[in-house]
């Protein structure tokens, strides 16, 4: 099921839409309607306006979600135009874990950093490649890749909505798109299994990891933290429809992916062969440490699907659009560097 938060036009009253037959019905009228009509939706009701709340209790809805559809194409009312054209969060995360399942975009990624900002590094490791027919050892990841899904901590407070604006970081000079998958679990979880971490999956939406790439060398070069501090934390966005598990977790690995700038493809990928599943990679978020509801997780970035793979730079005003098939789009507009940065 497709669903998104939406604002209705009379009082702005924010409540949860679900997509039917080509058209979003927002909960909280249809919902009022259909009492009127002397027909009952008490769970439906109490997590109309909270998307965790109703990933937590859209296994035991069904009953009610049917009942709900078959009242609006009786009615043939959907109660759309009631709703505001605007673009929300579909809610707010406690947390923002981002991980790297796939080992191509980290090779790639790393690749197109060291051609930009050492060339002369890049002119021996292509001369070893030359030679050997194989990439240098140093360009693959570090061991602790393949032992663990890594992750770092975001900045779950800066999240952006689809169709805002994405501010320029002053520091930065080189900034850079990452399409990526977010994860959004609707359990507790604590030392789960890999089986017990799919089960708290609630579902996916799609985000964009803004990157400023001449930071997260420098960060790399010479910080002590690593290269995801300033780089990372200034802006991430989110799209606005969320989908539920039980419609992508089959069919995880198969999800094709593309990047347009300006309406031109830039990139694309699929998320087949990562060095971690998705079971895996939310058990080890999981490890000695409590997850909640509302907190999401990035899978990292699909291969092919950022700027730096293809040494392609967005600049300001540019309109980035993402889309994963079967999940949904997401784009925002470039904004400009402020002025004297």
């Amino acid at each position: 099921m497709r669903i998104k938060k939406v604002r209705l036009k009379k009082n702005a009253t924010e409540t949860l839409a679900i997509f039917h037959n080509g058209h979003w019905i927002p909960l909280h009228p249809a919902l009022k309607a259909m009492k009127k009509a002397g027909q009952q939706g008490p769970s439906l009701e109490k997590v109309a306006h909270d998307l965790i709340a109703f990933l937590q209790a859209y296994p035991n809805l069904k009953t009610e979600l049917d009942a709900l559809l078959q009242f609006v194409e009786s009615e043939h009312q959907y109660f759309d135009d009631q709703i505001k054209e605007e673009s929300l969060l579909p809610f707010q995360p406690l947390s923002f874990r981002d991980f790297s399942i796939w080992e191509a975009h980290f090779i790639q990624a790393k690749w197109g950093l060291i051609q930009r900002f050492l060339p002369g590094k890049a002119k021996v490791l292509r001369m070893y490649q030359k030679l050997t027919g194989k990439p240098h050892p140093k360009m693959l990841p570090p061991p602790m890749f393949y032992q663990v899904p890594v992750y770092y901590m975001g900045n779950h407070l800066q999240f952006y909505p689809d169709g805002a604006e994405i501010p320029w970081p002053q520091y930065s000079q080189l900034l850079d798109y990452e399409l990526e998958i977010g994860v959004i679990l609707s359990r507790p979880l604590y030392n789960a299994s890999p089986e017990e971490a799919l089960d708290a999956i609630g579902g996916f939406t799609l985000i964009n990891d803004f990157s400023a790439r001449d930071q997260q060398v420098k960060e790399f070069l010479e910080g002590p933290f690593g290269p995801v501090i300033k780089t990372k934390n200034f802006a991430t966005s989110m799209a606005a429809e969320v989908v539920t598990a039980d419609e992508i977790l089959p069919r995880f690995e198969s999800l094709k992916a593309t990047v347009r700038v300006n309406g031109e493809v830039w990139g694309s990928g699929q998320t087949a062969n990562p060095t971690h599943s998705l079971g895996q990679m939310v058990a080890y978020a999981s490890l000695e440490e409590k997850l909640f509801p509302g907190e999401i997780l990035g899978t990292g970035t699909i291969p092919g699907c950022s700027g730096v793979e293809v040494d392609r730079w967005i600049q300001p005003g540019d309109e980035v659009l993402l889309e994963v098939e079967g999940l949904t789009t997401l784009q925002n507009r470039i904004g400009k560097p402020a002025a004297g940065s």
